[in-house]
């Protein structure tokens, strides 16, 4: 900010006088690169951490199956409900001002969960909102703020940071449980700590304002079936996109929130389902931080999307061969395939977009109608068990969603251009 000038400093020739000092200094190349990581890091860190704790305290802390599933059923309806809003914070505030503001949003649900059961499903709902702007604007962000090449190591970065954080957090969950009296708010508290440095770390990026906004080019109104120009005119891109990366987050978050209870019923200790819960978030997190990398380097992603299906399938049929058995093996599997489903699709809306807005259009698109239609995953599955009275049919259902999965993703994969 300019210090006032008085007329005397100024030369009466009429030449420029003096430079105005600045009251800071603007930090150096190599210091905005490291605030620009180390804040990106914290805020992805923290973008799953509330979901992650359901699954390891559900067996331990009493939750019954109605709160098990309408917490589950919580983050991905208000994820896809409020991904069109996203756009208009863009344009108002900006990718960094509004990465910002959901991360003061994770912050207040963090706190709030904290407050009963009551407050779990508010604060739930808060953190699936804040998450939506997160989820939308992180490709926007990745696209504008790195260079292309690096595209592909952020988006991996950013997952492998969430499913970090997730598992470690996870893991937390039963020993806080313990040590809190066996009351699991204050296992619920631990992600107050993440949500806060998520906040502190992307505060510095507030100085760049909107400085890559162009309100003339914002402007654009997602319409799945208009062929709006904002999705490059190509519906069936949109509709790829959306289907691959709906049925990818349905199992994701119908594993998450039921894998403990599937390992319970099998034979498996509690605290043991607990702490393959966190396992199978490692593995999210090695196979969203390697899918990315290794599908941006190419111009095609089908082969690595058929992999990632063919390495989720794998962890879905030790589960129900012998879930007893290697517990391990099939949580990490299973983990590492959805992690990469769940990341690679960040790759596509970059891949696939002609610029800044196109990106934000397709992730958009993606988005809401992806979580609209995960949400109904882990109603589904508890409807099934209740009605099969264990976990075999469910298991079943979610292999066999794999296969509508793995056609819808072949236009998405596909190195072709959106049509203008």
């Amino acid at each position: 900010m300019p210090v006032p000038v008085s007329p005397s400093a100024v030369r009466t020739s009429g030449a420029p006088g003096p430079a105005p000092r600045r009251l800071f200094r603007e930090p150096s190349a190599t210091a905005s690169a490291v605030l620009l990581v180390t804040g990106f890091v914290l805020l992805s860190l923290n973008t799953r951490v509330a979901f992650g704790q359901l699954g390891p305290l559900a067996p331990v802390a009493g939750f019954g199956t109605g709160a098990v599933t309408l917490l589950g059923l919580l983050p991905p309806l208000c994820m896809g409900a409020f991904a069109p809003v996203v756009p208009l914070v863009r344009r108002r505030l900006g990718e960094e001002r509004g990465l910002f503001a959901a991360s003061v949003l994770l912050l207040a649900g963090a706190v709030v969960r904290m407050l009963g059961m009551p407050g779990l499903l508010v604060g739930t709902a808060l953190v699936g909102v804040a998450t939506a702007v997160v989820n939308v604007l992180i490709p926007v962000f990745v696209r504008s703020r790195f260079a292309p090449r690096r595209a592909g190591v952020m988006m991996g970065v950013y997952a492998l940071s969430m499913g970090a954080g997730s598992a470690i957090v996870a893991a937390l969950m039963v020993p806080v449980w313990r040590a809190g009296g066996h009351a699991w708010e204050p296992a619920i508290g631990v992600a107050v700590i993440p949500a806060a440095l998520a906040a502190l770390g992307i505060a510095p990026q507030l100085r760049y304002g909107k400085r890559d906004v162009k309100p003339e080019r914002v402007r654009v109104r997602v319409r799945l079936l208009g062929g709006d120009k904002g999705l490059g005119g190509d519906r069936g891109l949109a509709w790829s996109l959306i289907v691959f990366f709906g049925l990818q987050t349905l199992l994701f978050y119908t594993t998450l929130a039921w894998l403990p209870a599937i390992l319970v019923a099998s034979g498996v200790a509690e605290g043991t389902a607990g702490t393959m819960q966190s396992l199978f978030i490692v593995g999210v997190a090695v196979g969203g931080f390697l899918t990315p990398v290794l599908a941006a380097a190419r111009t095609d992603q089908r082969p690595h999307l058929l992999v990632v299906l063919l390495v989720c399938a794998s962890g879905y049929a030790g589960l129900l061969a012998a879930p007893a058995a290697a517990p391990a093996l099939w949580s990490f599997v299973l983990g590492a395939g959805l992690g990469g489903g769940q990341a690679v699709s960040g790759v596509l809306y970059v891949k696939r977009g002609r610029d800044h807005d196109h990106v934000a259009a397709l992730s958009t698109a993606a988005q809401t109608g992806g979580y609209l239609l995960a949400a109904a995953g882990p109603v589904a599955a508890a409807a099934l068990h209740t009605a099969t009275g264990g976990w075999t049919v469910p298991l079943l259902v979610l292999t066999g969603v794999l296969l509508p999965s793995a056609a819808a993703s072949m236009r998405a994969g596909h190195d072709r251009p959106a049509r203008d």
